[in-house]
């Protein structure tokens, strides 16, 4: 495992992501069930990979809006509504970890996509851990920004605690996000998604992840320990891992200039083996 620190490297890169990309809303037909997801509509490389963002627990792909805007220069970037949150269309059955992941690899594959990045937030970093192990041709490279659950506070109510600690160190209109997609959600299904959440064993998964993958923490995040992702990525095989000073846990939403900053090395080091390897041929 590679530590790094984010605080005051790629100043370079992090002007350039201060020009904000564009974005259009579309909906697509996955295994009959709509599926809602935003994508950026900037002119980008060819050979840059599709970079996928895949939001937290009751969230939708407004709470990645942020983070879109500053990677849409350099990548096409896309953020969908899991099934049952946003404005995706509602499963009578709150979606399991596992079927989730499989959603989403529906989803990528109906895109059109062969391979992508994937970022994930929190729940979305389980549900990418289990794509990773369960479609892994379709990911070339993962990051799990502030991923949960810490298993030692597996509790809901430690949970709840560690969510309201965080709160003066997000940006305000988080809370706003939040509590309209919790609404169009639902809270039935918020606490059975939560349940399984919980009861995911994502450290124990890890150990089989062989894609390169990017923990990144944020040193404010009184939800994931760092002791949590310390470990995990270092059990990871290929993990390294990024901590950015002053962050909390919605670090896409609320540092998301910081964030772009520690992804673009990584993000872009997929075109340089790609041409590696071509040049090799």
């Amino acid at each position: 495992m590679a530590l790094i620190n984010a605080s005051g490297q790629h100043r370079a890169r992090q002007d350039r992501s201060a020009h904000l990309g564009r974005l259009a809303a579309r909906q697509v037909r996955v295994n009959g069930k709509t599926m809602h997801f935003c994508v950026s509509v900037e002119s980008v490389p060819d050979d840059h990979l599709p970079v996928i963002l895949v939001h937290g627990l009751g969230m939708s792909s407004r709470y990645m809006i942020p983070l879109l805007r500053y990677l849409a220069p350099h990548f096409r970037v896309y953020a969908p509504d899991l099934p049952g949150f946003g404005s995706s269309e509602k499963p009578r059955q709150a979606l399991t970890v596992r079927e989730l992941a499989d959603a989403l690899a529906a989803w990528v594959r109906v895109m059109g996509m062969e391979r992508a990045a994937f970022v994930g937030n929190s729940l979305g970093c389980e549900v990418l851990v289990d794509l990773a192990l369960l479609h892994p041709h379709l990911v070339d490279r993962l990051v799990l920004q502030g991923p949960t659950p810490d298993p030692k506070a597996r509790g809901l109510v430690r949970q709840v605690v560690g969510f309201f600690a965080i709160a003066p160190f997000e940006r305000w209109s988080l809370a706003w996000v939040a509590l309209a997609d919790y609404a169009r959600g639902g809270i039935g299904r918020y606490i059975l998604t939560l349940r399984s959440m919980v009861d995911n064993h994502i450290a124990e998964k890890a150990l089989r992840v062989m894609q390169p993958t990017l923990v990144v923490w944020g040193t404010r995040d009184y939800i994931v320990p760092h002791a949590f992702v310390a470990s995990l990525a270092g059990s990871l095989p290929r993990g390294s891992l990024v901590e950015i000073p002053g962050a909390a846990h919605g670090i896409n939403y609320s540092h998301p200039k910081a964030f772009t900053a520690v992804l673009l090395p990584f993000l872009l080091a997929a075109r340089e083996i790609s041409r590696t390897q071509s040049s090799n041929l």
